[in-house]
Order: structure tokens, then sequence, then C-alpha cells
């Protein structure tokens, strides 16, 4: 079982550790209360899917025995206007760098994350409308 806990500091400030042993930190706005001296709670949402779907697609492309100089996951999201305000839908975008990246390997990890893998994917999925896009060698 997973279990986590936060820690008022002040503010609106919290530090939170993980069963894992390792501490984030959240805080929020100045408008409502915070002093923006960390990420926001639903940010970390945002960013524990990247880190979720993109762990798996360096494992899925590993284990396909594809190289890759450079990898990222971004994550736009847009939410409900009224409380409560959640994420209604979701844009992943999977970038890769290298020479020769097979495109329907990169689509198949992809795909595998997505559908499969990801937990993450699939309980947000549930609450909101997920696409995702991908680009090999990317300018920029």
């Amino acid at each position: 079982m997973t279990e986590v806990r936060a820690k008022w500091t002040g503010d609106m400030q919290f530090v939170a550790w993980a069963n894992s042993g390792h501490a984030v930190v959240m805080d929020t706005a100045p408008q409502v209360g915070g002093t923006n001296t960390a990420i926001r709670p639903m940010e970390l949402l945002l960013v524990g899917l990247a880190g979720c779907t993109g762990m798996d697609v360096v494992s899925i492309l590993r284990k396909m025995r594809v190289k890759f100089d450079r990898f990222e996951v971004r994550v736009k999201a847009e939410k409900a206007p009224q409380h409560p305000k959640v994420y209604t839908k979701i844009e992943l975008e999977y970038l890769i760098w290298g020479k020769d990246i097979p495109e329907q390997m990169f689509q198949k990890a992809i795909n595998l994350s997505q559908e499969r893998y990801c937990s993450a994917s699939v309980m947000l999925g549930k609450s909101a409308q997920l696409s995702h896009t991908y680009r090999i060698n990317p300018e920029g």
C-alpha cells in the first residue's frame, strides 16, 4: 500500500513524503494565501503522469533495443472553470531524438504505455479527455 503524509509548514506550503522516503514541497499562488515557493498540487498530478508514461516508454524502447539520445514528455491540460476544477482535457506530447528512430516501435511503446502500463494515464483518462502526439527529432 502506498502511503503519503503532508506536513503544513506555514502559509499554504506543505512538504509531503511518500513511503519511498522522498519528499516534495507544494505551495500555491499569493492571491490564494500561498507564497509561490513550490509546485502546485494539481501540477504535481501532471508531473506524475509525465513521469509514469515517460518511464514506461523508456523501459519499452530499451527492451526493443531502440537507441535514442534524448527523450521528453510534455503535458498541457485544461481545467474545468468551476469547482471542483478537475482536468477536463490533457494532451501529451512525446519527443525523441536520435539516429534512425523506428517510428512504428516508438508508436508501439507510447500506445503500450497509454493503454496498458501507465496507471496514471488510465486513471486520469476516466475523468479527462486524454490525447497524445509524438515527434521524432523535432527542431529546437
